[in-house]
């Protein structure tokens, strides 16, 4: 194996970057575990900067504050990438700098924004979101002609990248995502104020203090993500109002979708809607581990990292059967159509009415999760860039 100087594109790394930014974190700390024989440049901004601490002495950081989709980040970034004469850089997401002239790896996690292009993906005006897209369909286009591997997250996703850019054939590589199967649960007293700043204690907080979690809580479902039209989340809240007995909790960072979505609730009147806003993981563990179900109702997935974590978690998962969500889920789901009426309905009902039903999945949950490994991901990647520089 030849010595290599790897550059690794992480400004999404960490919380910053959501989905993206786990990926891009998950593969550098292991990457750091695996390699003791090159070495890496870790480009970061200044928001994840100190995020990253690097614990392998080949791992270096440097700042690259060039924002995402923007004039610097093509024209300026490119520069510095090759102040560090890199064999290969890695870009873990597709705005791969159009005059970077060199040996490049990137990942595309999926290509939702082609199969939903709509103005409801936008805050702006319809001139500029429609300005955005053609530079998107631009940028992903030239980033799977010029890049030396394509790495993409589930075989779905690799057969609709190479039903719409033919130039990718031969080129992609399939490194499944993963999840932590570490859960450290919270001090019984710290769940409880936890599901008492939800509203989900029965009783008040007097007399709930030497009582059992479950003996006082209140039935609930989980849903954890972004609120993107995708998503489907309007499905859920039409489910919602069929379950008025069970709370609904929406967990994620609010925002324009977000705020959106709770205007259809309140204009629908839902009592039994709870829009969390930010969880942190600790937090979140101990919604995970008390959740009757979790719901994932998304019209498109690339790979669908929220309802495998549920299962590493114990959680039964009801999911649509679109996307890459069959292919990654199993058979330790249980599927949904989002375009069938009454579908979601149904099938939810069969899990909520059946603890025979909840324990199988949750027995199936833990051996699909158990499945994928972020080490195993990692090494994969890690042979993918020792193939670039081999393919002169």
């Amino acid at each position: 194996m030849k010595h290599m100087r790897i550059g690794i594109d992480a400004r999404f790394y960490g919380s910053v970057g959501k989905g993206l930014g786990r990926y891009t974190e998950k593969l550098i700390e292991h990457l750091e575990a695996l390699d003791q024989d090159n070495d890496y440049v870790v480009f970061l901004r200044q928001e994840n900067f100190d995020e990253y601490v690097p614990k392998n002495a080949r791992f270096r950081k440097v700042l690259a504050q060039y924002p995402w989709y923007g004039f610097s980040e093509q024209f300026l970034f490119p520069l510095l990438l090759l102040h560090f004469r890199l064999d290969v850089v890695h870009f873990p997401h597709f705005n791969v700098p159009f005059w970077y002239p060199k040996k490049f790896i990137v990942t595309i996690h999926d290509l939702i924004l082609l199969h939903h292009p709509t103005l409801r993906n936008t805050t702006r005006s319809r001139a500029f979101y429609l300005l955005k897209f053609a530079a998107y369909r631009f940028i992903i286009a030239c980033a799977i002609r010029r890049a030396t591997r394509i790495i993409t997250v589930s075989r779905f996703t690799e057969q609709d990248i190479l039903a719409r850019y033919p130039a990718a054939c031969g080129k992609i590589a399939v490194t499944y995502e993963a999840t932590d199967l570490a859960c450290p649960w919270l001090p019984s007293a710290r769940e409880k104020a936890v599901f008492s700043r939800l509203g989900l204690l029965r009783g008040a907080s007097a007399d709930v203090s030497s009582k059992s979690i479950r003996d006082i809580l209140k039935p609930y479902l989980l849903y954890v993500g972004n609120a993107y039209p995708h998503k489907n989340l309007e499905a859920l809240l039409a489910v919602a109002a069929a379950f008025p007995t069970y709370a609904f909790l929406l967990v994620g960072k609010e925002d324009y979708f977000y705020a959106r979505l709770r205007k259809v609730a309140e204009k629908q009147g839902l009592q039994n809607v709870i829009f969390t806003g930010f969880i942190d993981d600790r937090e979140l563990n101990t919604l995970y581990r008390f959740a009757r179900c979790y719901v994932f109702p998304s019209l498109y997935e690339g790979f669908g990292l929220p309802p495998l974590e549920a299962m590493t978690r114990g959680v039964p998962v009801l999911s649509s059967d679109q996307g890459s969500l069959p292919e990654i889920l199993g058979t330790a789901a249980r599927y949904f159509d989002p375009y069938a009426e009454g579908s979601f309905r149904r099938e939810l009902a069969a899990i909520l009415d059946s603890e025979t039903v909840r324990q199988e999945l949750s027995d199936n949950g833990y051996r699909q999760a158990a499945r994928y490994s972020w080490e195993k991901m990692a090494a994969e990647t890690l042979a993918l860039y020792d193939r670039s520089i081999e393919n002169k």
